[in-house]
């Protein structure tokens, strides 16, 4: 296994992406979700993977095109899952710039060993300096891989609480997050800790915000619960 290799499930079906995340992080690898097409634009468009394993048959736009659309700009090695198993749809996600194609339904060992596979293959570079995640929140950035956050060249102390928040919320920029899964990420286990987290989120806009007030960066999204937004 690649030692903190980052990657990106893209699955419309709720039930298998939550329990994907948890296998694949069970296994020691970093993990983000996105329920859709849509949804995994905007996470790529703020991180780098080291892999995607995306569904073929999502609403919209389908893995098949996904792959082909995000081959012509990155390298990224993609994993394809569909519950079409025929020659001809393996071969269309082959086609695609697909690194493999795995059919549904599979044992999660298998995607495991497909993963590590794929792996081993793609050309690990060794920079002078190691590029490091970096989220940016106007005159703020938060460093993803080493949890620390700045304004302009001043530090910024984040509590414990603060400092989980940021993680979960860096992993999946642009998607909204219920309180339920915050808390649940949190560690927290009682229905009033929903509102710890409520506190938890103004105090950390006070520190990401330049209006707390109205926020830009660390918005609520109605019925949903909150999402981080960066530049």
């Amino acid at each position: 296994m690649v030692p903190d290799a980052h990657l990106l499930i893209v699955d419309d079906d709720e039930r298998i992406r939550g329990l994907l995340q948890k296998f694949l992080i069970r296994n020691g690898f970093l993990v983000s979700v996105a329920r859709d097409a849509a949804q995994a634009r905007k996470i790529l468009a703020g991180l780098e993977f080291d892999l995607i394993v995306m569904d073929v048959m999502m609403p919209g736009e389908d893995g098949v095109t996904l792959t082909r659309e995000l081959r012509r700009r990155l390298a990224t090695p993609i994993l394809l899952l569909t519950a079409r198993g025929e020659t001809a749809n393996r071969i269309e996600g082959l086609e695609a710039g697909a690194d493999d194609y795995l059919a549904k339904p599979f044992e999660p060992k298998e995607l495991l060993l497909r993963i590590n596979a794929i792996l081993r293959r793609v050309p690990v570079a060794k920079p002078a300096e190691p590029v490091r995640q970096v989220i940016h929140l106007g005159a703020v950035r938060y460093d993803l891989d080493r949890g620390e956050m700045w304004r302009g060249e001043v530090p910024v102390r984040l509590t414990a609480t603060e400092a989980q928040l940021m993680r979960i919320f860096a992993a999946q920029p642009g998607v909204a997050l219920s309180r339920d899964k915050l808390v649940s990420e949190t560690g927290g286990e009682e229905a009033a800790q929903e509102r710890a987290v409520d506190v938890q989120i103004t105090r950390l806009r006070r520190k990401i915000e330049d209006d707390p007030k109205v926020p830009r960066y660390l918005q609520t999204v109605r019925g949903e619960g909150y999402m981080l937004q960066p530049d």
